[in-house]
């Protein structure tokens, strides 16, 4: 019975750790430095806002581990020995694996900006930032959010649920143009600023001020500018958390390097998640990715090579969702911010400018690509399986109402989007009825 030591509690680690129990009887402890439990961390915002507490965000019951014989150890593994498959954790305590599985995740981005360590100043990606967000914004007047992407604007709407006025500084010159197309970065432009948020695009931050406490007073931005504030929250994206590996045989680049097994260039010890890099990219997807659900597949996939089973990480096509306030969002396929001279290019926005839809396809066969949806809600599956069988943006257009998840009675918007697209491209396509059977098939 091998010894399988996973160090990271999230989603990766513990998918690996479920897998495995059910593949095998394999000796399984998880190691985590940040909470005894796994818990989801895509709800830390709503506990600070106060829709959840703690224990809602656990998954599973607390003795869920015992009964599937996974042991949980809380601890910071400083080392990592790979030629005597060691581990020493702060304080000295020693443990030793037969098979190790890093899934240490991230930690936030910074710059070398000077002020940046004095107390109220913070990311926000693990248990300890939420407990440490809760500390500094006690009581204070004005909140300044660094960084516009996802992070950002849940920090954002995070102080706002406290009534703390919030200045947003984007260093862009629209919120999430490197990955959004013009018109959806200026419609998330739009319902920032809705929400009371001061939007504050092309700024970027040169110096956190501190006063004579050693906290936050304001911030100076490369302009010039002074902004009063007591809490200053850096959201400029995270970098995998792989310091304490730097002194081991392990290759290291921004990531963990791993082929498409998911193992690093140790036999026996495999990378997922946030500080996993494959060292070849699989198709278009970066080299790194740090969201959620490619963890939970990472995790799943190196169960069944840790089992005996070798697997390759197939992820399948890219799709990605997220909330800005009270606007959804959701990606299928490849969708640039600017279309590429093979695509095709198409734009649909509701009237009240909170509802919309892109597509793109390849011009030559006419293939959809890809497709972006603000506000409304469209099936995984169906776009997952239009993609695998190589549907054209006629046809899916045409079957549109299929893939809509909207409640029932939801206002729905399948007819303006054909007609509009008719009138652009001069076709005379036919909007099909909803058929459940289609529906059903997509999952069968």
């Amino acid at each position: 019975m091998e010894h399988i030591v996973i160090i990271g509690n999230g989603i990766s680690g513990i998918t690996a750790a479920r897998h495995v129990r059910k593949l095998s009887d394999h000796k399984i402890t998880v190691i985590s430095a940040e909470t005894d439990h796994f818990f989801s961390r895509t709800a830390l915002m709503y506990i600070y806002m106060g829709h959840m507490k703690y224990e809602h965000t656990k998954p599973y019951e607390d003795w869920f581990w015992e009964k599937n014989r996974i042991e949980l150890k809380r601890g910071y593994v400083e080392r990592v020995n790979t030629n005597a498959k060691l581990l020493t954790f702060v304080g000295g305590e020693t443990m030793p694996y037969d098979k190790l599985v890093l899934a240490t995740g991230s930690t936030p981005n910074k710059f070398g900006w000077p002020g940046q360590e004095l107390k109220g100043v913070q990311g926000l990606y693990g248990y300890q930032d939420l407990e440490m967000m809760e500390a500094n914004t006690k009581n204070i007047q004005r909140a300044v959010v660094v960084g516009g992407g996802l992070i950002g604007i849940e920090m954002a709407e995070m102080l706002l649920s406290r009534n703390i006025p919030v200045i947003f500084l984007v260093r862009e010159n629209s919120f999430w143009n490197n990955v959004l197309p013009k018109e959806e970065s200026e419609m998330i432009n739009r319902h920032i600023r809705e929400h009371h948020v001061d939007l504050r695009l092309a700024a970027e931050l040169d110096e956190i001020i501190g006063d004579e406490n050693g906290g936050v007073k304001g911030v100076r931005t490369k302009a010039g500018e002074e902004i009063a504030c007591q809490f200053v929250g850096l959201t400029v994206g995270v970098s995998p958390n792989v310091n304490f590996l730097k002194d081991s045989e392990i290759e290291l680049n921004r990531g963990i390097l791993v082929d498409e097994f998911l193992q690093t260039n140790i036999a026996d010890v495999y990378a997922a998640g946030d500080c996993a890099e494959f060292r070849k990219p699989n198709g278009e997807r970066r080299p790194i990715e740090q969201v959620w659900y490619t963890g939970r597949m990472m995790g799943e996939t190196l169960a069944r090579t840790l089992c005996g089973k070798q697997t390759a990480y197939q992820p399948g096509h890219w799709f990605n969702s997220a909330k800005f306030f009270d606007i959804e969002y959701q990606t299928y396929g490849w969708v640039w911010p600017q279309a590429k001279d093979t695509e095709g290019d198409f734009y649909w926005e509701e009237a009240r400018g909170k509802i919309c839809l892109r597509l793109r396809w390849d011009k030559a066969s006419r293939k959809l690509t890809g497709v972006n949806n603000f506000g409304f809600r469209l099936r995984h599956h169906a776009f997952d399986k239009w993609f695998d069988e190589g549907r054209t943006v006629d046809y899916v257009l045409e079957h549109l109402r299929d893939a809509n998840f909207d409640p029932e009675l939801y206002r729905t918007h399948e007819a303006a989007i054909l007609e509009q697209f008719n009138r652009e491209n001069g076709t005379s396509l036919r909007l099909k009825k909803k058929s459940w059977k289609r529906i059903l098939d997509f999952v069968s």
